[in-house]
């Protein structure tokens, strides 16, 4: 059969066509194989945004020291206190008097008869470096008559400048420990039941925490003999952390170790601070004392100015602390033995506040 010049264009443009038809569908193939969808022939639409969904609600966060002691009333285990001073007794922390102490208006040895005569409190707790004679039995003697003479109890001892006892270098760790013996002999000497200590380190947060915790331990080991505990204070730096020294507590875990919650001392750093009724409570399972720092009060009703003292008192009192608490006057406005005063004021009425509160009918 001949065919014309058109006929065979014809036959060519359909070849063609037939050609590209099959080329179109292997690439649609390709796409459906590779993870494209095929082409309809229409333009792309573009995916709407899925609405997000709303966040689950996040849990309160924890509020120490805000709920009311009444429900301990019906709790299994609690004991009901037979009166608001049965609570918590009194201490006074020498620090309260440093001006004084520094200025030579005050001797070491006369603070316990101060205590009692002049604030009607007769329990004191010392710091090391206001003593006039260190590793002097003579002179611990002198200072234990003053206190019976004065119907006065030694409490504790704060012990400072001994060294780091969570130093890197085991060698120092070792050298501080034994700068304590020291003390631990004068608190033994005067009828005290713990020194207090510092736990400064250097390196990470847990670098730090497993020094201190082994330093520490070392120097439980020596106060072992004499039956004395040993306790860390909230003291700046990782100290001031409640989960850090909480977390030294437990790494230890030695029997005589415990925890001196300061109402005060939370700056971790000159921008750092941590939550001071959140640390409380953190540090109060492990506590073997108290000491309720104070600086500023409200003159109109008599409240410190920057600390909740009913929140941490009942912090203190629901981790079964019914030991003394020390004041610790600091404060620039008033003068320490007016500081003093105002301090045990407060601690007195917060005491029968909450007593009331814990025997409420109803």
């Amino acid at each position: 059969m001949q065919h014309t010049r058109r006929d065979a264009m014809r036959l060519f443009s359909a070849a063609t066509a037939s050609t590209a038809l099959a080329a179109a569908g292997l690439s649609a193939l390709a796409g459906v194989a590779h993870g494209r969808a095929p082409a309809t022939g229409k333009a792309a639409t573009t995916p709407q945004p899925v609405s997000p969904q709303p966040a689950p609600p996040q849990p309160t966060p924890p509020q120490p020291g805000v709920q009311s002691l009444r429900d301990l009333a019906s709790a299994p285990g609690h004991t009901m206190p037979a009166s608001a001073e049965a609570m918590f007794s009194i201490s006074l922390a020498q620090w309260s008097l440093h001006k004084e102490l520094y200025a030579g208006k005050l001797k070491h040895l006369d603070f316990p008869a101060l205590a009692k005569s002049e604030f009607d409190i007769t329990a004191v707790e010392y710091v090391n470096s206001f003593f006039e004679q260190k590793q002097s039995a003579d002179y611990n003697k002198q200072l234990r008559q003053r206190c019976d003479d004065a119907g006065v109890t030694s409490v504790l001892i704060m012990c400072d400048g001994e060294g780091d006892l969570g130093d890197p270098d085991a060698g120092k760790r070792s050298i501080a420990a034994a700068n304590h013996q020291k003390w631990l002999d004068a608190a033994a000497a005067l009828g005290c039941h713990s020194i207090r200590v510092n736990a400064a380190s250097r390196g990470t947060f847990a670098e730090q925490q497993r020094l201190a915790a082994d330093g520490l331990t070392a120097l439980c080991r020596l106060a072992e003999p004499l039956k004395l505990g040993v306790i860390v204070e909230n003291h700046g730096g990782f100290s001031s952390d409640g989960k850090w020294l909480a977390g030294v507590m437990k790494l230890s875990g030695h029997r005589l170790l415990g925890t001196l919650p300061d109402f005060g001392n939370f700056n971790i750093s000159q921008t750092q601070s941590y939550d001071r009724y959140l640390g409380t409570s953190e540090l109060m399972p492990f506590a073997k004392g108290v000491s309720a720092k104070s600086h500023d009060f409200d003159a109109a009703t008599g409240q410190e100015a920057t600390k909740d003292y009913a929140r941490l008192l009942r912090i203190v009192y629901r981790a079964g602390y019914r030991g003394a608490i020390g004041i610790e006057y600091e404060g620039s406005k008033t003068a320490e033995r007016e500081g003093i005063k105002l301090t045990k004021s407060l601690l007195e009425k917060t005491r029968a506040a909450l007593f009331a509160e814990l025997t409420a009918k109803g």
